[in-house]
């Protein structure tokens, strides 16, 4: 991480890094006092134990489920176990590193639990014994690939098996599913040409849905879940913007006081993931995590959503990705392109589907950084339409729904957007071309 653009770290024993660690240790504190704070320790930990045996497809919201201290706690264990695993393994705590911490905490608000991620994790570190390679360098595919923990948790707990058998057969799902991730999401990044930032979202789709076709092909059935938390939004709201202002504050205070240099943050497009951490530095990183974190919620209230469990995996998710590769100028676009698609077609712009493909749906956010807001605002008008369609796929197993569907868009418009720039560059050339004498 530069360090030579922020005069406070000059002032303090700290290194940037340090400094980062102990940020995202205070989130995982953050969550665990709010959790104290609404509930006793014995509601807490009764709804936390629900959590590990409950069904977890989409949409399973803990705040409903269990209620919102449960939740809050879910999320603490998880962000807290997900530092120490990364510690453990000594991983650079670079930009998509930010970014899976912070997508671990949001999606353990609905779907994500200790129980029903550990089997893949574990996966992934057979496969990197397997291979005789350092676990640390496969650890980002690992923490990602915890979005098909639902069938896990859909194997051991709903489809009428004895306890014992499975327990054990979702746990083996589980290891295959990450012994497989790590070598998918490397072909799948050639699909989308590094214009999906959820990479490894489609790669766990793709999985998701081979894995939920053959079921079904035995008679199991996936029945879509509806249990969404409503009628929070005060509290949670002066959540969220305290701890958006605690990002802002630290993140101008590292870049001495300043927003100087957050314009070249916006010039950047984002493709295949741009580490900001690498490129601006810790200090506008955290002001662009925070901005993005505030424009998520501001977007939810305005077009009157529900800040529950999903809502805050969609912020946390996009506040993340504040370190790699999202940033105002290029989510926006997206998301503008939902919201007009959704009002001028089928849809209820306060649904949690929609709301998750103006938010989640970000992950095109690559597209409006190369090819301007206008193909922005065109991808995420596709967006909209597919990912509505694509869940039955993979029968709401792989939480990242929007991944899956931003991989086939990328797919799709790129090409064409690339010819049509293609195009227009050459005509343009011809135009400025100087006849000869």
């Amino acid at each position: 991480m530069p360090t030579a653009k922020q005069p406070f770290l000059r002032l303090t024993k700290y290194t940037a890094e340090e400094i980062l660690t102990f940020l995202l240790f205070f989130t995982s504190g953050y969550l665990f006092l709010a959790a104290l704070f609404l509930a006793s320790p014995g509601e807490l930990w009764r709804g936390f134990t629900k959590i590990l045996v409950s069904p977890a497809g989409l949409v399973t919201d803990y705040f409903e489920l269990v209620g919102i201290g449960s939740a809050m706690l879910n999320a603490s264990v998880i962000t807290l176990l997900t530092l120490l695993l990364i510690r453990g393994v000594k991983a650079k705590l670079s930009g998509v590193m930010v970014a899976a911490v912070f997508t671990m905490a949001g999606f353990a608000f609905f779907g994500k639990n200790l129980y029903n991620s550990t089997p893949i994790i574990l996966g992934t570190l057979i496969y990197a014994k397997s291979v005789k390679q350092p676990f640390r360098n496969h650890l980002v595919a690992a923490l990602f690939g915890t979005s098909l923990g639902p069938l896990v948790s859909e194997i051991s707990f709903s489809m009428g098996l004895p306890l014992g058998r499975g327990v054990f057969l979702g746990c083996l799902m589980g290891l295959t599913i990450g012994y497989i991730i790590p070598v998918a999401a490397v072909r799948s990044m050639a699909f989308h040409k590094g214009f999906n930032l959820y990479n490894i979202g489609f790669t766990a789709g793709a999985v998701g849905t081979m894995v939920v076709s053959v079921m079904r092909g035995f008679g199991v059935t996936f029945e879509p879940q509806a249990i969404i938390a409503a009628g929070n939004n005060l509290s949670m709201e002066s959540y969220l913007f305290v701890f958006f202002g605690l990002l802002l504050g630290l993140g101008i205070l590292l870049n001495g006081g300043t927003l100087d240099g957050y314009g070249r943050v916006l010039k950047e497009s984002g493709k295949a993931g741009t580490d900001f951490l690498d490129l601006a530095g810790l200090g506008l990183t955290l002001v662009n995590m925070a901005f993005l974190g505030a424009l998520m919620t501001a977007y939810i209230l305005f077009v009157g959503g529900e800040l529950n469990g999903p809502a805050f995996g969609a912020i946390f998710t996009v506040l993340g990705f504040g370190a790699y590769g999202k940033h105002v100028a290029n989510v926006l676009p997206i998301t503008l392109g939902v919201f007009f698609m959704a009002r001028i077609g089928h849809y209820d712009v306060t649904t949690t589907a929609v709301i998750f493909a103006a938010t989640f749906g970000t992950a095109l956010a690559p597209i409006a950084g190369t090819f301007g807001p206008l193909a922005g605002f065109l991808a995420g008008m596709v967006h909209l339409n597919l990912v509505a369609n694509v869940g039955y796929l993979h029968g709401g197993m792989n939480l990242y729904n929007n991944g899956f569907s931003a991989g086939m868009v990328a797919a799709f418009l790129v090409p064409a957007l690339e010819s049509l720039h293609l195009s227009r560059k050459k005509g343009l050339n011809r135009d400025t071309l100087v006849p000869p004498r």
